[in-house]
């Protein structure tokens, strides 16, 4: 079974709620802040290179690639949090994920959505 660490999954905040949706079952939305994001940018590793030009030869997973994507991932989305938290949002709604090519470089990761206030409809 795969770590879900390394290949996934993403951090649990329980201060800010990261859904992909415009509604939360449960909670109202008292304010919207607006749009937050989190990028980052990661340069592209040689051996990492190599080693998948070698393995797509074969097929299967590009593990290196893939561990390094989630590490990416999880880096933007953390940048993400900390930009709703910083500007009183306890929650971010319709959450994305946009990577592309950074200059020939390296690989941009951005993590968007709408930071907001939500609250517990019955509390």
């Amino acid at each position: 079974m795969a770590n879900i660490d390394e290949y996934g999954g993403g951090q649990h905040t329980p201060d800010v709620l990261v859904v992909t949706t415009n509604d939360i079952p449960g909670y109202k939305v008292e304010r919207i802040i607006g749009e937050v994001f989190g990028l980052t940018v990661r340069s592209r590793n040689i051996g990492t290179q190599i080693g998948a030009g070698l393995k797509s030869l074969a097929g299967g997973e590009l593990r290196g690639l893939t561990k390094t994507l989630v590490e990416s991932r999880n880096q933007a989305m953390d940048r993400l949090i900390e930009q709703a938290r910083a500007r009183g949002g306890n929650a971010i709604l319709m959450m994305r994920f946009d990577v592309s090519d950074a200059a020939g470089n390296g690989t941009e990761v951005c993590a968007y959505g709408t930071a907001a206030v939500i609250a517990p409809i019955n509390g």
